[in-house]
């Protein structure tokens, strides 16, 4: 595990880590391993987050840490104790959408274990959703306190990035189907009634085809994938399904994109104090051009069905007055924060084409910061066919995770990346189907970073050693 206090790499490395056929044992270092039964190390820390960590007999030095890793122990981190590997962390309860304290909070539960059993010969941060975008920043912020990441589902753009992204798809849907109503873009006051209003006002609009045209507009500028939950990922050629994925993705299932818009749109205007997100200066005609050609010509083609003119409709979204930011509230979302590429340590991310929450272009950017930062061949990234927030199974997840460690275990990732390596290493774990595929990501359309984009009234660099991006508001 990487010392804390000076910087420099403790001699890790488990003696003798030779992976069995399911890839989960590892021989336990002489230092560990000297408990007969398997022991939980529990408490709370300083700002009350509760953190408890799983610790098996025969403990072989590793551990895990994860956001949400203070309760009882999921089958995939089962399966990873049952390996010899400590598995535990925080709960996000208490920080919430206060990312920096919650990135802190996983270094702080990481010296409460150390004090109880010794400090870990390798550290892994590890999560899904929120907690994975965690495991990303503690590479970024904490880079000494850990040897890997495991980042799933994460929306891996950046605080400010992607919350700017949301406010592009609900902003253009404001001002095409419900340009004099009272429904909300920013200020959202009454989650419920909000979340209900925008998916009754949705259904209404799915039902003629000038609402369809619109919400196929909106979603391609957010950069929805066009796969529902609980539908077969569908053929760009048939429009009527490539829409329905749209719609599904925007306002169907049981978390939808348009009532996370609102829920934690809410909770982040609470944390930071004001609205952290704007659109001053953005083309949405430009914004749409950067779509995807499928996506692009979906809308097109329907526009024509509908009858409507596409230039006409981009043009009045475009005369419309926009939202400005708070500046402080962009400020203290950009701490919890954007991501620049620095990383020192392997990171392995997973993410499933049909997420509607940390949608797949934002994994485009993260990869393009980490190249550009010349950090490329310590990231890799997997991806499955799969629609729904972090739609994964747990041979999915621990296949990552296990990957993740042949890096660390032999300094490479030799053969163990490919999508043949990664099915085949799964479909062994008894865990469930693995259905991981080649994929690229289009290019995330809402860097603040991204210097095609004009009139952002934010500029943004990196100001000291640990890599923190400071954004200045003009």
């Amino acid at each position: 595990m990487r010392n804390l206090q000076t910087g420099k790499k403790v001699l890790a490395g488990l003696a003798g880590g030779a992976l069995l056929a399911a890839g989960l044992q590892f021989a336990a270092p002489a230092a560990f391993g000297d408990d007969a039964v398997e022991r939980t190390i529990s408490g709370t820390l300083a700002d009350s987050t509760p953190f408890r960590f799983t610790v098996p007999a025969g403990w072989n030095g590793t551990v895990f840490v994860d956001l949400d890793g203070s309760g009882n122990p999921s089958a995939v981190a089962r399966a990873l104790i049952d390996g010899g590997a400590a598995y535990g962390g925080t709960s996000r309860n208490v920080t919430g959408w206060n990312i920096a304290q919650a990135l802190d909070n996983q270094v702080e539960a990481l010296e409460r274990l150390g004090a109880e059993i010794g400090e870990p010969t390798r550290a892994i941060a590890m999560g899904a959703s929120q907690g994975g975008f965690v495991a990303a920043g503690v590479a970024q912020r904490h880079p000494d306190a850990i040897d890997g990441v495991v980042a799933m589902c994460g929306g891996l753009s950046g605080t400010v990035s992607q919350w700017n992204q949301k406010l592009d798809t609900v902003f253009v849907l404001k001002q095409l189907l419900d340009r004099e109503g009272e429904l909300p873009v920013i200020g959202v006051q009454d989650v419920t009634a909000s979340t209900n209003g925008w998916r009754s006002l949705l259904a209404a609009a799915q039902q003629t085809p000038e609402g369809k045209a619109r919400i196929a507009l909106a979603s391609a500028i957010g950069q929805l994938p066009a796969f529902a939950q609980g539908a077969a990922l569908p053929d760009p050629a048939d429009l009527d399904a490539y829409q329905a994925g749209w719609y599904g993705a925007l306002s169907g299932g049981g978390l939808p994109y348009i009532g996370q818009a609102m829920s934690s749109r809410r909770n982040i205007e609470i944390f930071t104090g004001g609205n952290p997100s704007w659109n001053v200066g953005i083309d949405y005609a430009r914004q749409l051009e950067k779509a995807s050609p499928e996506a692009q010509a979906a809308v097109a083609a329907l526009y024509a069905e509908a009858g409507l003119s596409l230039e006409a409709e981009l043009a009045l979204v475009n005369a419309t007055e926009r939202i400005a930011a708070d500046p402080a509230a962009v400020a203290r979302f950009a701490e919890g924060l954007q991501f620049n590429g620095d990383i020192s340590v392997p990171v392995v991310t997973l993410d499933n084409l049909g997420d509607q929450i940390s949608t797949i272009a934002q994994q485009a950017e993260y990869a393009r910061l980490v190249g550009e930062a010349g950090n490329g061949d310590l990231l890799r990234q997997a991806f499955v066919p799969s629609a729904g927030h972090c739609g994964f199974t747990d041979a999915e997840r621990v296949a990552a995770a296990q990957l993740l460690l042949h890096r660390l275990d032999t300094g490479s990732w030799g053969d163990r990346d490919t999508v043949e390596a990664l099915n085949a290493h799964a479909e062994s774990l008894d865990l469930g189907v693995a259905r991981f595929v080649e994929y690229t990501p289009d290019r995330f359309n809402r860097s603040p970073l991204d210097q095609d984009l004009e009139g952002i009234p934010v500029t943004a660099e990196v100001t000291d050693e640990s890599g923190a991006l400071t954004l200045t508001v003009a």
